[in-house]
């Protein structure tokens, strides 16, 4: 099988295809005939991770495809099963072995590339506002980066079962617009004003319940600022910076807030698999009764992957890009 690896960190100049032999499923496990792949900033930081030794893993996390073989028990997995999922490594195969706990079936009313791009972005989504954020009926909720995948997936996610009051920022009017269309009620193009000051006017200086910040250290203040007493500040990423000087500790303590960082691709196994099987239950649904949906950006040839890397990296997208393994 053909399948995208590294010859060495580095950046999209490394990303080499080559020949494997077709994986063998584990007991307990799946192989999986990949049909789509999504593209993550994961693997863009495993690509340029100097600490990876030979032999250098094949790239890719989430894929959709087609059940070959089924090692478990579930009679539901069998050959011939549509599914999507999360994998440790290897998604950017023609063939992949997946944890059975961990497949997610793909409803028919979607396409393969649809079901590429709900797992990582969704699954993040559903954790970070539910599990962590804790967001209940009618609360407020802020959401960065809504023009990526898992700000698309936390809007609709927010807006579809909680009926929550979404403050969106983006930097570019057409993600603004993009985060309107999904649900958000309040838009905020960072660029040209301060969030934290939309949030105290709009909430008569109560703030928001719930924080999903991928940004870090540069929106600090305004972040706490933001906070409501008792709000949850659920912090998922640092593309502006990871260290922050002068901290105001009292401020949290006031406020009584509840910060909580995460990353969804370490976490084990097990709980993949928890969050999977919850999120099949109460959110897979809505996939099919078309009130939710995976945004995606664009769909890339196998071979050009390079060019799907490089969407990522400029930050082009809205959504998901997609990487299409096989018809």
């Amino acid at each position: 099988m053909k399948a995208w690896t590294i010859e060495k960190p580095g950046n999209r100049e490394v990303l080499k295809l080559q020949e494997y032999i077709t994986p063998v499923p584990n007991e307990g496990e799946l192989l999986v005939e990949v049909k789509a792949a999504g593209i993550n900033r994961t693997d863009i930081l495993t690509r340029g991770n100097e600490s990876l030794e030979t032999p250098y893993p094949i790239l890719g996390v989430e894929v959709s495809g087609v059940v070959i073989e089924n090692r478990s028990t579930n009679p539901e997995l069998n050959a011939g099963t549509r599914v999507c999922g999360l994998v440790n490594h290897g998604g950017y195969s023609e063939y992949v072995t997946m944890s059975a706990d961990r497949a997610i079936i793909l409803p028919d009313i979607l396409s393969f590339e649809e079901g590429a791009a709900i797992p990582e972005v969704f699954l993040t989504a559903y954790q970070t506002v539910y599990w962590l954020g804790e967001l209940k009926e009618k609360e407020k909720i802020l959401i960065h980066a809504a023009g990526s995948g898992v700000g698309t997936a936390a809007i609709q996610l927010a807006s579809q079962l909680s009926q929550a009051a979404i403050f969106a920022t983006a930097g570019r009017s057409d993600k603004l617009e993009k985060a309107r269309e999904l649900g958000a009620h309040v838009l905020v193009n960072y660029k040209k004003e301060a969030f934290d000051k939309k949030v105290s006017e709009l909430t008569e200086n109560s703030g928001v319940d719930v924080i999903l910040d991928f940004v870090g250290a540069s929106y600090w203040e305004m972040n706490l600022a933001s906070c409501a007493v008792d709000a949850r500040w659920i912090l998922i990423g640092t593309l502006g910076g990871a260290f922050v000087e002068n901290v105001s500790l009292s401020e949290l303590m006031k406020k009584r807030v509840t910060l909580r960082g995460t990353l969804l691709t370490p976490r084990s196994d097990a709980y993949k698999a928890q969050l999977t099987q919850e999120f099949s239950q109460i959110a897979m649904p809505l996939f099919e009764e078309k009130k939710i949906s995976p945004v995606i950006y664009s769909v890339v040839p196998f071979d050009e992957l390079p060019e799907a890397h490089r969407m990522m990296e400029d930050n082009e997208n809205i959504g998901k890009i997609i990487l299409k393994v096989k018809n």
